[in-house]
């Protein structure tokens, strides 16, 4: 048996993040090989893996970044199980390094962002061998992207909630990530009524008819009052018709008219945690 040192564990924590104690045990049951201690490391991140793989992972941390001239931007949400893990310097660093490798490759969904590689591993083995140091499931909760001729992040305090706003052409900073405060804040289902999800629509619209029909209006007005309870919907939960949360008194599509008159909206990105 190999006599393993207190240097050689180390060594191997240094090149893997693994405990003290893993990365002795591995040295051990690899008499003293540091490549076979490495793959038990990581076996052993995979075995954890797997009897997590049914746990929740309702904590964790959203990252929103751009590119540098302001053109590109992704959210990456990074579960885990417990806030305690989110708050690891550990957790930090994966998903800072998660998300750069995004907004590098800009990857179609959240399966092509697990097999991108950083530095020599995928997404996919990064959380696997994380997950072995930590004992706790770690995944990719929500991955979007956007492509417009300007975008502003905004990530909330506790970074549990984040968000990319993309628009037409360059305005005011402040002006923008007012916008993206907004996006943040009342969580729209999209940027004008016209861009409303069919099905959002019908929901609505059945959830409107049933509501009437309950309260016993009559039968020719059931569709005129389902169809004044969508307008409110939409003026509650569309982003151009909401109320401005700086100016309750103006829409925001009168906000951004007043920054400029030719700016639009070109889309959004959000995700919450705490949703």
């Amino acid at each position: 048996m190999a006599d393993i040192k207190a240097a050689d564990v180390a060594k191997l924590r240094a090149m893997t993040g693994a405990g003290m104690m893993d990365c002795k045990n591995a040295l051990v049951e690899a008499n003293g090989d540091y490549e076979r201690a490495q793959e038990i490391i990581r076996e052993k991140g995979k075995l954890v893996a797997a009897k997590r793989a049914d746990r929740d992972t309702t904590e964790g941390i959203v990252t929103a970044i751009v590119s540098d001239d302001n053109t590109k931007g992704i959210v990456v949400a990074l579960g885990t199980e417990t806030d305690f893990v989110a708050k690891t310097d550990g957790f930090k660093g994966m998903s800072q390094h998660i998300a750069n490798a995004a907004l590098d490759v800009l990857p179609a969904d959240s399966d092509a962002l697990k097999g991108i590689k950083v530095q020599g591993s995928t997404v996919e083995e990064i959380m696997t061998q994380e997950t072995g140091k930590t004992g706790e499931k770690h995944q990719i909760s929500f991955y979007g992207k956007l492509e417009a001729p300007y975008i502003v992040p905004y990530i909330h305090m506790n970074s549990k909630l984040g968000t990319l706003v993309g628009f037409n052409k360059v305005i005011p900073v402040e002006a923008a990530k007012d916008i993206a405060m907004q996006v943040a804040a009342m969580n729209p289902v999209s940027v004008t009524k016209e861009e409303c999800p069919q099905s959002v629509i019908d929901k609505e619209l059945q959830f409107g008819r049933e509501k009437a029909t309950q309260e016993g209006k009559p039968e020719n007005m059931i569709e005129k009052i389902a169809q004044g309870m969508l307008n409110k919907f939409f003026k509650e939960s569309t982003l151009m018709d909401q109320a401005f949360i700086k100016e309750q008194k103006q829409s925001v599509a009168d906000y951004l008219k007043s920054v400029d008159p030719e700016v639009k909206v070109v889309g959004f990105v959000r995700f919450s945690f705490t949703d």
